[in-house]
């Protein structure tokens, strides 16, 4: 069994429901320019956890344990695929699951984004709510991703949004942040978000749960993929 394959059959028998891999050698910033590729996953949220968050009284203290809980899994499981790929002489970075960098006030960042090699990993695009949307779950899906100098067969990059007029989480999102822009790879994060305000509505708004560190009826409103809801 060739390397990429026994990885990809690994991290499926771990509970990953989506796995990729992005040619990033034109993207990744200078400090990380020697590591070619990425290792994007895609762990699956709890529709029914997801069902219960709700557009008026906001999130549950269930959904922020799950994000916690989801969070914890990506970084363990970027752990193992980093390890793995340490144990074939590969160099390997695995991103935190949910880390902010802040080095310009309030505008914190990750040290990299997971949704840029999600979408150059073919698993999904970046809808109008700044989440990345998934064919199969919708935006119900936390990510991971690991930065090696690995060389894959890549998937085949999402370039564009398949957003089309919906436009439901746009006039779902209680803090109004949301500015409904279209998605592509040249798009900004603050073309489609204002983080700030969306940040601060969480801490005033639901300060109670988490200490407003979550949200997520953007991401409960999205019809994509609700098709494979038990309920």
């Amino acid at each position: 069994m060739d390397k990429q394959k026994e990885l990809t059959e690994m991290l499926f028998n771990l509970g990953v429901a989506k796995v990729g891999y992005a040619n990033l050698q034109d993207i990744l910033p200078k400090e990380f320019s020697y590591l070619k590729s990425g290792v994007s996953i895609a762990i699956r949220l709890s529709d029914e956890v997801i069902s219960h968050i709700n557009a008026t009284d906001g999130p549950t203290h269930t959904y922020f344990h799950h994000y916690r809980t989801v969070n914890s899994f990506i970084d363990q499981t970027s752990f193992i695929i980093a390890n793995q790929l340490q144990k074939w002489g590969y160099l390997a970075l695995p991103i935190p699951a949910s880390q902010s960098i802040n080095k310009n006030g309030w505008n914190y960042e990750g040290l990299f984004q997971h949704r840029t090699s999600a979408t150059q990993s073919g698993i999904g695009w970046i809808g109008k709510n700044s989440c990345l949307v998934t064919e199969e779950f919708g935006p119900r899906v936390r990510l991971g991703t690991v930065l090696t100098n690995m060389v894959f067969e890549y998937d085949e990059p999402i370039n564009n949004s398949k957003c089309g007029e919906c436009d439901l989480c746009v006039k779902a999102c209680p803090s109004q942040a949301l500015k409904g822009t279209m998605w592509n790879t040249n798009i900004t994060r603050e073309d489609m978000i204002n983080p700030d305000i969306c940040s601060k509505h969480m801490k005033n708004a639901y300060r109670n749960i988490g200490r407003g560190a979550v949200c997520g009826i953007c991401v409960k409103v999205c019809p994509k993929g609700k098709d494979v809801l038990k309920r």
